[in-house]
């Protein structure tokens, strides 16, 4: 049998260092490490514009990657093809249910499936015979389009190692690889003193990210509930 640790144990320090090294050179496009229940083990923090308006609760670790995408205070308001995506979703987490008969995904698929449905109907191709499913999200930068790829770990004895996945986000036009670059150029320009996360020292759900304006200035920006 395998052994199974947690990405930060020690003795994964090499494995961990290659998915910080691929993460990385993804920016200034998103990319994750999600493990077989779809929580997010690792990041690199681009695109923070994808989570505006997102839940503080839905944030708090471990992030769990669908719940994120698909419930109601996530991003789902502000996919554009919501419907498409939802179905690709629950599709890969079904087949992930059938094959392994993991109770905690079970679980997963049963909750995120009951989720309010979008309002549009269900896509028009069946899934199985799509090259690609690409996510459509509303942003403050615009509307970004993204396709997106799954790759694992081909050799490996450690239980965490393999059955974790890491999921990059390719720009499916040119217009969102231009704002993801010009994103990243203020993120450069102004200083990114804090990452976004909790910040328990002020209140249990207080979540929030601190910044350096152009001109020197400390920004903090937290999530605001939306209006109804």
């Amino acid at each position: 049998m395998f052994r199974e640790r947690k990405l930060d144990d020690a003795a994964l320090a090499q494995a961990r260092a290659a998915i910080d090294v691929v993460l990385e050179a993804q920016k200034p496009f998103p990319a994750f490490a999600l493990d077989r229940h779809w929580n997010v083990a690792a990041s690199n923090s681009a695109l923070q514009e994808l989570y505006e308006g997102v839940a503080p609760e839905l944030m708090r670790p471990p992030v769990n990657a669908m719940r994120l995408s698909l419930h109601p205070r996530g991003v789902a308001p502000r996919i554009e093809n919501l419907a498409e995506w939802r179905a690709h979703l629950v599709a890969r987490l079904r087949k992930q249910v059938e094959l392994s008969a993991d109770p905690v995904l079970k679980d997963l698929l049963d909750e995120v499936s009951a989720y309010p449905h979008p309002a549009q109907g269900a896509p028009a191709a069946p899934l199985e015979h799509a090259v690609l499913v690409p996510l459509r999200i509303r942003t403050s930068l615009g509307l970004l389009s993204f396709m997106s790829t799954s790759t694992v770990f081909g050799t490996p004895v450690e239980v965490t190692l393999s059955e974790l996945a890491i999921e990059m986000f390719f720009p499916a036009d040119a217009a969102t690889a231009e704002a993801a670059r010009k994103a990243a150029v203020l993120m450069l320009r102004c200083g990114q003193r804090a990452a976004p996360g909790l910040r328990t020292d002020y209140a249990p759900d207080y979540y929030a990210a601190f910044l350096l304006d152009p001109d020197g200035n400390n920004v903090e920006a937290v999530p605001m509930p939306r209006a109804k």
